[in-house]
């Protein structure tokens, strides 16, 4: 018996603060990545797709992003707290 399927790791990029398209509000916004995995007996063996996405954290709604968008928003926030004196 052989055991496979695929499991969604979430990786949690930056937060930033965002007008949400949805609810039109000021709120803080997680940028995401999902990395699909394929799994032989539980064990992660190779990633099948990658997704991007931001999600507002005052009414919950998602919005898939480009891979660009998501690692320059990234970078921008790492820069922003690496503290520049």
């Amino acid at each position: 018996m052989i055991i496979f399927g695929t499991r969604v790791y979430l990786h949690q990029l930056a937060i930033l603060m965002l007008t949400c398209r949805f609810c039109g509000n000021p709120a803080a916004h997680a940028v995401r990545k999902y990395v699909t995995k394929f799994t032989l007996f539980f064990v992660p063996l190779f990633p099948v797709s990658t997704t991007y996405a931001t999600q507002c954290t005052f009414c919950g709604a998602e919005q898939e992003v480009p891979k660009e968008w998501a690692e320059q928003s990234q970078a921008q926030a790492a820069g922003a707290t690496s503290g520049t004196a």
